[in-house]
This record gives C-alpha cells, sequence and structure tokens, in this order.
C-alpha cells in the first residue's frame, strides 16, 4: 500500500515539474526580481510562544521575493514567528498569491521558528469561540490586518520588479553554534539536550548530527547582488520564555549584514527538528551575542564564497504529500474535544486541543511539498519541524547540484520526524502528528521534487 502510494506521488510530481519546465525554458531571457517585507508583530499581551507579550525589544519582520520569469510568478517569504497552523498558513498563502497574480501553489511561506514569537492558528481561535466560555488568545482582526499589509506590501514591490541575469552560490561552516538535541545512550534511547543547555554532562557531548554548513543563493545583476536568501538547520533560540518579542540569533545577524551590505536579506531556518545550540547556549546574555556573532561570520564567510553563474530559467516543482495523522494520546479526537470544552482547563490548553483537532483534519488532505529550480541550485520548501535527516538526505539525493532547504512551512505536522526516532523516545517524537511512516512519505515527495528514482 505504502509503495504503491509513494510511486503515485512520485509521478504526480514528475507531471507538476515537465508542465512548468517548459514554460520556463521559453521565459529564461526575462528573469526578474523585487522585495517585500512587512511589520507582523503581534499586539501587547497577545500571547508569544509560552507567555503574552510585555515588551518588544525588536520588531518582527516577514521578508520575502517575489520572482517573475515573464510566463509566471513564485513567491518565497519568511515570517518571525514560531510557526503557522491550518488555515492561517494557507491565509498567507492564499493572499500572497491574489497579491502578486500566481497560483497559491506556487507561494512558500516559512516560519524562522523564533521562540520570541507567537505560533499561529487563528482557525483555532475560530474554533474555541465556538464553545462555552471561550477566551481570546489570538485577535483575528489584527491577523486579518497583519496578512492585508503583507500583500499589499508584496503588491507593491510589483512596481518594483528588476532583471536579474546571475545567481551566486556560496557556503560556509558556521563555528560553535548548531549541536543534535538527541544524544544517544548506547541503548537504543537518547537524552535531550535542549535550545538552552546548563547540564555540564550534555553540554560535554558530541555535536552529534547536525548540517555543519550555512548555505547563501544571490540573485544578481552584472555582478550587483539584488538579494540574499540564507539557509541553516539549528533551532534559533538562544533565550526565550520573558514575554519579550525580538528576532534573536538568527533575526540579528540577518540585519546586521543588510546594515553592511545594503543588500536585502532573508534567513530561513532548514531541517532542524533535532538540532539546537544547546552545546553552546546555558541562556546567558553573553551566550547569546557569541551565538549571533558566530552565526552572523558564517553568514559573511558565505557570502565572500559565492560565485555567480548565469540564470538561465526558472522551474517549480510541486510534490502533494498526504501525511497520515495519529490519533493515539494527546492527538486522540475525542481527547481534545473533551479539552476544548472543559470550561476549567487553562485557555491555551484548550486553545492547543483546538489547533490538534483541525490538524487531525488537515493532514488527512495532501500537503504541497515545493522546489524553486534555477539551473543546478535547488531550493526545497518543506512542511513542520523535520529532523535534520530529511535536509542531508536532499543533499545526498543529489549530490552533484547545490541544495537548500526550508523547514517551518505548514506547521500542523509538528515534529516530521525518523521513523526510528518513535523507539528511541524523548521530545520530538511525542510532538509529531503524524505517524511514523511520514519519513518514507517526505523523502518520496524528496524524491520527486528533485527528480530522482
Amino acid at each position: 500500500m505504502i509503495r504503491s502510494l509513494l510511486v503515485g506521488l512520485l509521478l504526480t510530481t514528475i507531471i507538476f515539474a515537465s508542465a512548468d519546465s517548459f514554460a520556463a525554458e521559453s521565459n529564461a531571457t526575462s528573469l526578474r526580481v523585487a522585495t517585500f517585507e512587512s511589520d507582523v508583530t503581534i499586539p501587547l499581551g497577545e500571547r508569544l510562544y509560552s507567555k503574552p507579550l510585555v515588551a518588544v525589544d525588536q520588531p518582527l519582520q516577514a521578508k520575502g521575493i517575489v520572482l517573475d520569469d515573464g510566463g509566471g510568478r513564485y513567491v518565497l517569504c519568511t515570517v518571525d514567528w514560531c510557526t503557522m497552523r491550518n488555515a492561517t498558513h494557507l491565509l498567507f498563502r492564499a493572499k500572497l498569491a491574489e497579491a502578486v497574480g500566481t497560483d497559491v501553489a506556487r507561494v512558500a511561506v516559512h516560519c524562522v521558528h523564533l521562540h520570541t514569537a507567537p505560533s499561529y492558528d487563528g482557525q483555532a481561535q475560530e474554533l474555541f469561540n465556538k464553545q462555552k466560555d471561550p477566551v481570546k488568545i489570538r485577535d483575528l482582526e489584527f491577523l486579518a490586518k497583519c496578512v492585508d499589509r503583507l500583500a499589499d506590501a508584496a503588491r507593491g514591490s510589483l512596481e518594483r520588479l528588476e532583471p536579474f541575469g546571475q545567481i551566486g552560490t556560496g557556503r560556509a561552516k558556521v563555528d560553535r553554534v548548531a549541536s543534535n538535541r538527541r544524544i544517544p545512550t548506547g541503548d537504543g534511547k537518547v537524552r535531550w539536550r535542549g535550545s538552552a543547555c546548563r547540564n555540564a554532562e550534555l553540554r560535554a557531548a558530541p555535536e552529534g548530527i547536525i548540517d555543519p554548513y550555512l548555505k547563501t543563493i544571490t540573485l544578481a545583476r552584472a555582478g550587483k547582488p539584488l538579494v540574499r536568501l540564507h539557509y541553516y538547520a539549528t533551532h534559533p533560540q538562544s533565550r526565550y520564555g520573558e514575554g519579550h518579542a525580538g528576532i534573536d540569533t538568527a533575526g540579528t545577524a540577518r540585519q546586521r549584514l543588510e546594515k553592511k551590505e545594503g543588500v536585502f536579506q532573508i534567513y530561513f531556518t532548514g531541517c532542524a527538528g533535532d538540532v539546537a545550540m544547546g552545546k553552546y547556549n546555558d541562556r546567558s546574555l553573553e551566550a547569546k551575542k557569541e551565538l549571533t556573532d558566530r552565526l552572523y561570520a558564517g553568514m559573511e564567510a558565505s557570502v565572500a564564497a559565492t560565485k555567480l553563474t548565469t540564470a538561465k530559467s526558472i522551474e517549480w516543482r510541486v510534490a502533494p504529500v498526504s501525511l497520515p495523522p495519529r490519533t493515539d494520546g494527546k492527538y486522540d479526537p475525542a481527547t481534545c474535544r473533551a479539552m476544548l470544552e472543559d470550561t476549567k482547563a487553562k485557555p491555551n490548553d484548550r486553545l492547543w486541543a483546538a489547533s490538534r483537532i483541525l490538524t487531525g483534519q488537515r493532514l488527512k488532505r495532501p500537503i504541497d511539498l515545493t522546489a524553486l529550480k534555477i539551473g543546478d541550485v535547488y531550493i526545497l520548501h518543506l512542511p513542520g519541524e523535520p529532523m535534520i535527516e530529511f535536509q542531508l538526505y536532499a543533499q545526498r539525493a543529489k549530490p552533484d547540484a547545490f541544495v537548500a532547504v526550508a523547514g517551518y512551512g505548514l506547521g500542523s505536522p509538528g515534529y516530521v520526524c525518523t521513523e526510528k526516532s518513535f523507539a528511541e523516545g524523548s521530545y520530538e517524537p511525542s510532538a509529531s502528528a503524524a505517524k511514523p511512516c511520514a519519513e518514507w512519505i517526505m523523502k518520496a515527495g524528496i524524491d520527486g521534487l528533485l527528480g530522482v528514482k
């Protein structure tokens, strides 16, 4: 059954890719790009990842580009939020698609996954509002205005579309930032090392399996960079849980480089489901500064290593995948419904119960994995919090190409884990809304996007 599903998925992907490639080849001489951004900071009192917002240290931003090849338009966008679930993610994609005149399947929206930012599910608030004694946790009026502002920014960027004829690729190792959260114990189980860690024994353990490279993709004209896209796989958290909004290590490094270069910079978090900064982060302000400086140094080195080549054409590939939803434990629909209807339960627990109900429904419908291909450069857009294995798998599948991966698209699946991690235990598989077989379905989708069998 699974084998038949995967074969069908691959064929579907090839049909989508082939249809787009003909249009791309005929428009290879008319590539244009425009940048846009908008403030997405939530109102004071609305909930961040773990606490209500009491102060804004740095405004949260959404940053994106519109690509035009003369035959179609494509949007890449990152949002300085933690996650974006269920209909909220579709709302962002649909509004951006409408704004620039393209199909929603050609819009990729991702979160940087900051914990000094909200995990947003406006649809869950709508379901909560229909219950007895609902509590306003998410401001739906703000959400509507926030998305409209971003769509207006993307629409306005079309007046600034400018040609580019070159694409640049660079990569550099990042020193002492990322470390794997799952430390093997030798008996088939793991110990957990989070984003911040003060346990000397856990911090002394090896970095574990990571992707040490930060990758940068540059769009340029006659040697002049117009925009840079950065990809690196780690949870970007240093300090959080204090009620302060901010852009943490990744956002600070991004904005510092933008100010230095005068070039628009976008940062995508890769497959960081089991990768964080815990080995090098004791939650101190000093550690935060050091981590930011090291990440910034990696970005600078990746830019310095960039080599430009001719950008010939654009292909946009779509692989719809269905990740079977879990129905056990906290994902049991009856358990979630009971929590949602329990007026004595904590409001945030009721909201999460609503979100899990909607997630179970959402995972019964296909999720678009997408890829932007320009020559031998591939940018993959994946949902949830994928483990680092998916990023390394994509790179192994296309070793002669430059493969960059963005995770944290549609947040509904939660953690997207390897099958063996469920036997190993610990946090990530407990927070996965998809069954263990999701690994093989995701990898089949990745194969389709990369055009490998």
